[in-house]
């Protein structure tokens, strides 16, 4: 999960980063009450999850409350490359004498983590790395050992700061590591990192992206989710505990196990070729379990999807048999009822599979069709899309 400027700089905040005041604000009003209670000059910034807002009018400075409540007037409910205002953050003014870059991620290629720093912070670090590569230092950190005092130094020394600085930003360097351990990050970004004119550190403009997996033990953290953005569907599958994912098709996907969902999506939308081109709706995994409960939880998500056309079913029994997940198709046709109004193709293969097929025989429901292979199943799913269109 991504976070906006302002749920990172309150984490930084939280961790002892040295940042300067913010509020966040939602109208024009509570923007110049925001600038008041802050004092002097002030920056009003669209909080929004994607780069250049400074180029696309998003980011302002606002040298009195009134400026403050003009900008935020002209910011809320901007379009910034596709993504619209909702909030502004109202943060003080800085003295800023120089602008560093730092961050560190979670380096999955080789199973570690990766802190990159530079003297040279403010513009697009890609476009830094691309052109100057060698201003961009990147050093690799054990997960076993994390950034100490040790690493910090190496990190700072590697990225040319002067000595005088050094101590300071390694400090903040080893603020960071904790908001990216303890809120269990895979992104920490501060872009700019500045010395101010008074010669103080501080993180200006912070970028978080925080660990889903890790929600179970960071309750804190689902307050921080952006429902205005959210995509509806997405939201109720989440509170199934569904792993779904909305794209713009016309046939809805149910498998149980990631990899037989993808090769799902890549058979269906090669079988929409001959279909008009109807293409996969949704990424649905249900995981090793099919019970009843879980199959109707999916299909509700499905078939509230207003593109959906058609709905296939592709499932394996392994450790779960077709005839119980059978059984979970059936019962869970019953607990929709009115709601199954679209044409379901189911396919099983594996443990058990001719007792889960006769079982779906037997239901004979008006809306069920059953395929013997998944290419068959596809190109089923596919013409019925077609033909609902």
């Amino acid at each position: 999960m991504d976070l906006f400027e302002y749920q990172a700089r309150d984490l930084f905040e939280a961790h002892g980063v040295p940042v300067l005041a913010g509020i966040v604000a939602q109208t024009p009003e509570e923007a110049k009450a925001a600038a008041e209670k802050i004092g002097g000059v002030v920056v009003v910034k669209a909080q929004v999850k994607v780069g250049g807002r400074g180029k696309a009018g998003g980011v302002k400075v606002a040298k009195t409350p009134d400026e403050a409540f003009e900008h935020a007037s002209a910011i809320l409910g901007m379009d910034i490359k596709g993504h619209t205002v909702h909030k502004v953050m109202i943060a003080q003014g800085a003295d800023i004498a120089e602008e560093y870059y730092f961050s560190v991620l979670l380096d999955r290629a080789n199973r570690n983590y990766l802190a990159m720093c530079s003297v040279e912070g403010g513009m697009e670090i890609e476009q830094l790395a691309v052109e100057r590569p060698e201003a961009l230092a990147r050093i690799a950190v054990d997960p076993a050992v994390g950034i100490d005092r040790a690493k910090a130094d190496e990190i700072v020394e590697a990225a040319g700061f002067a000595p005088e600085l050094r101590e300071d930003v390694a400090n903040a360097i080893l603020k960071l590591w904790d908001v990216f351990t303890k809120e269990d990050a895979t992104l920490v970004e501060v872009n700019p990192l500045v010395k101010t004119g008074a010669g103080e550190i501080l993180a200006l403009d912070g970028k978080v992206t925080l660990d889903e997996n890790a929600d179970f033990r960071q309750k804190g953290h689902a307050a921080l989710e952006d429902k205005d953005s959210t995509d509806p569907l997405e939201a109720k599958a989440k509170e199934n505990d569904l792993n779904y994912v909305k794209l713009d098709g016309e046939v809805g996907i149910i498998g149980n196990g990631a990899g037989l969902v993808m090769s799902t999506l890549d058979v269906v939308a090669y079988a929409g070729e001959a279909h008009g081109n109807v293409k996969p709706a949704n990424f649905l995994d249900i995981g090793g379990g099919a019970s009843a409960e879980i199959m109707a939880a999916g299909l509700d998500v499905i078939l509230n999807d207003a593109q959906v056309k058609s709905v296939f079913v592709n499932v394996f029994g392994g450790i779960t048999a077709c005839d119980a997940v059978a059984n979970g198709i059936v019962k869970a046709l019953e607990i929709l009822g009115d709601k199954e109004n679209k044409p379901l193709v189911v396919r099983l293969d594996g443990n058990n599979v001719e007792e889960g097929r006769r079982i779906l025989a037997e239901a004979n429901h008006p809306m069920v069709t059953l395929a013997d292979t998944m290419d068959e199943g596809a190109d089923k799913a596919a013409e019925l899309a077609y033909a609902a269109r």
